[in-house]
């Protein structure tokens, strides 16, 4: 007994080292960076959210290392799915009538299809294909098949469902949001998405939503859930052999529910279950649905997902030369069978790989169905697939117009969030005395918290380089090299009129490059202008899943992972600059102000909170409020500056009135739409708040401003 009990730490120790390893070698190659581009300055800030992911992913190892019994097993389960709960905003509260209607049937070889229609809420209307044996008085058991992302949703099942319903097991194959016929944003003139495609249609909806607390994932996984409800409710399904299936996107989604709802008695996830310490210096976060915020930096993985299922039969299903890496998913696989192993249920976890790229299922597709088979029906026979013809497109929609919003109406998932989402009723600043000095540090706690910034005014300013000096008439231009507080280095250029003296200070803050044109009006007015570069840097890009929402989604991505946000990081840089400015010999400190173009004037707007040596600012083309965005019908633009739950704390109107009686002004302001917003509707909006005023370049603006 002394010799279990002294063998016991050294097992748990070498355990701890094996899977420790792999994210230990990643992180000391900085998660293999050298897949990105480091001179870029966005290159280095990947560098920047991957060092912190290596920190969490580490973090992580290390606990789960620690798990050496089933009962730190079930621990670690209920604490999984009580947290990924809380990162997506909850599930819906109850369970609401299905409306479940049979709206035709296809005949087929042994099988037959019904097309389905079911309410995952109230008017949220769930369009599905019902893969049925032909064999009467019989109760099958069943799969539920989430596509993967694909404009034509529940069609690309009929390869898997066919073959499964011929030998005897039932698949619900049915569309996701954003795709089949079930498209959110809907063109009526073109029968087509505004938002290009699926991941389009997710993107959109997830930033909306997100501004109010909840992600888009709660919604997948809810839909999910009701199709088993479906399944569970019908005479001819055996309710206690229900499975669940999917490839990439519907990997996503099936990683999520087969964690979540026990139910699920066997999963079979394609294409999707890797590592972070492999995904992010590669692909990098891909998808709305897939990356929930904080995910990270709560102490989450892809293995989590498997964990959570244990000892559950689960299938990882890998190709090798996925987007997905397959190196990853190895990874994931080798800790998970560990897990597995605490249960007794190594034989549970099965790997099934083969060659070819993301999706390319079908080399491999008898060891899937077999997977099912074998835990459905307990068949131990290796199945005999056969290749039937895809019914025409049209046969398998359950529409009337091939898309529910023009035949059915009802709710879209936007409109969905906002009727589930009580937002509070904001703050608004006192008149004057205690209560406005306490609402000011209300607002400055809330901006930190909840866009995540750091930045302290007044601290060390950073070390600027300048590069070259050009002397111009009545004034010079220097650009400059500085350091972010991300640790990018990053450019910019300083106006500095000629003479002695002092001079008034302004931060131009815009969304590309800074150029002389930006800052030549205002250092003839004689001002000290500073123009710095701000992330990720003008020269780069990222690929839009959707034109809708403008540049530098997945660095939002990248940052909601571990617990930032692209505004916060931003603004720390704002006030850093501000820091640098305000000891130029050329500059008064006590007389700085700031310009913010676009969404630069987001970012201006929270660090003007928290830095009052902005004595006025000035915000053009911004956004005017994020529940404007929060309650359009198509949102635009607001990639840069999604912020998770915000609306829960502040608005921009509550960051003007902080501001105060500093001046603001607004200029040329749009809504949540990109549509312009008039002073009349301004005012409106927060009575005293907003200003308008000219054109900044000229008179900066100040001409028509009103103190808060």
């Amino acid at each position: 007994m002394r010799l279990q009990g002294e063998r016991r730490p050294r097992m748990a120790a070498r355990s701890m080292l094996i899977l420790l390893l792999p994210v230990l070698l990643v992180c000391a190659l900085g998660l293999r960076a050298d897949d990105v581009p480091a001179a870029s300055s966005q290159g280095q800030l990947d560098r920047y959210w991957n060092h912190l992911a290596c920190v969490d992913l580490t973090r992580r190892a290390k606990a789960v290392a620690r798990i050496q019994s089933r009962a730190e097993a079930e621990q670690r389960k209920a604490w999984t799915r009580s947290t990924v709960l809380r990162l997506i905003g909850g599930l819906p509260s109850r369970r609401t009538p299905l409306h479940a209607r049979v709206v035709g049937t296809v005949p087929e070889q042994g099988f037959h299809v019904e097309r389905v229609i079911y309410d995952s809420l109230p008017g949220f209307h769930v369009t599905a294909n019902l893969y049925l044996p032909d064999k009467a008085g019989a109760r099958f058991p069943a799969v539920i098949w989430t596509p993967g992302h694909s404009p034509y949703g529940k069609l690309d099942a009929w390869y898997f469902a066919s073959n499964m319903a011929r030998l005897g097991v039932a698949v619900l194959s049915y569309d996701p949001i954003g795709e089949g016929e079930r498209m959110q944003y809907l063109d009526p003139a073109t029968g087509k998405s505004l938002a290009s495609r699926p991941t389009g249609e997710h993107s959109e909806a997830s930033s909306q939503m997100m501004l109010g607390g909840r992600h888009i994932a709660r919604y997948f996984v809810w839909d999910a859930m009701r199709g088993i409800d479906y399944l569970a409710g019908r005479p001819d399904i055996d309710a206690n052999h229900i499975g669940a299936a999917g490839c990439s996107g519907g990997g996503t989604v099936t990683a999520y529910l087969a964690a979540l709802d026990p139910r699920v008695k066997a999963a079979g996830v394609a294409c999707y279950i890797t590592n972070y310490s492999e995904l992010l210096p590669t692909l990098g976060p891909q998808e709305a649905e897939q990356t929930i915020p904080g995910f990270l930096e709560a102490g989450l993985g892809f293995p989590d997902w498997i964990e959570a299922a244990a000892p559950r039969p689960y299938a990882v299903i890998s190709t090798t030369e996925d987007m997905f890496p397959f190196a990853g998913a190895r990874q994931s696989v080798d800790e998970a069978r560990r897990i597995y192993g605490l249960y007794g249920s190594e034989d549970h976890l099965t790997w099934i790989n083969g060659p070819g790229h993301h999706g390319n299922l079908r080399p491999i597709m008898a060891q899937i169905i077999g997977f099912f088979t074998r835990w459905l029906l307990s068949s131990s026979e290796s199945p005999n697939l056969v290749n039937l013809p895809l019914p025409a497109p049209r046969a398998l929609l359950c529409t009337s117009t091939g898309q529910v919003s023009s035949s059915l109406g009802g709710q879209t998932v936007a409109t969905l969030s906002r009727a589930e989402t009580p937002l509070p009723a904001l703050p608004h600043a006192p008149a004057s005395g205690a209560a406005l000095a306490a609402f000011r540090r209300q607002m400055e706690q809330q901006v930190r918290a909840t866009a995540v910034i750091t930045a302290m005014p007044g601290a060390k300013p950073p070390d600027v380089r300048i590069i070259t000096t050009e002397q111009r008439p009545g004034w010079r231009l220097e650009t400059i090299s500085w350091p972010s507080a991300t640790g990018v280095e990053l450019g910019g250029v300083l106006a500095v009129p000629d003479g002695g003296g002092k001079r008034p200070g302004m931060l131009l803050l815009t969304a590309g490059a800074p150029t002389e044109a930006d800052v030549q009006a205002l250092a003839a007015s004689g001002h000290v202008v500073f123009a710095p570069q701000m992330l990720p840097g003008p020269s780069d890009g990222d690929s839009a899943k959707t034109d809708l929402m403008g540049p530098w989604y997945e660095e939002t991505l990248r940052a909601f992972l571990v617990g930032q946000t692209l505004v916060g990081v931003r603004a720390d840089d704002v006030i850093r600059a501000t820091d640098w400015l305000a000891t130029q010999p050329e500059v008064d400190a006590e007389q700085i102000a700031a310009t913010g173009m676009g969404p630069m004037g987001v970012v201006l707007l929270h660090a003007a909170v928290l830095d009052t040596r902005l004595h006025s600012v000035t915000v053009d083309g911004t956004l005017t409020s994020f529940r404007s965005a929060f309650d359009a019908a198509v949102p635009r633009n607001l990639a840069q500056s999604v912020i998770p739950g915000v609306l829960l704390h502040y608005d921009l109107d509550g960051l003007v009135a902080a501001i105060g009686p500093r001046k603001v002004t607004v200029i040329d302001p749009v809504d949540g739409e990109g549509q312009p917003v008039s002073e009349g509707a301004l005012g409106r909006q927060d009575a005293g708040a907003f200003a308008t005023g000219g054109d900044p370049r000229g008179s900066l603006g100040l001409r028509s401003a009103r103190a808060f």
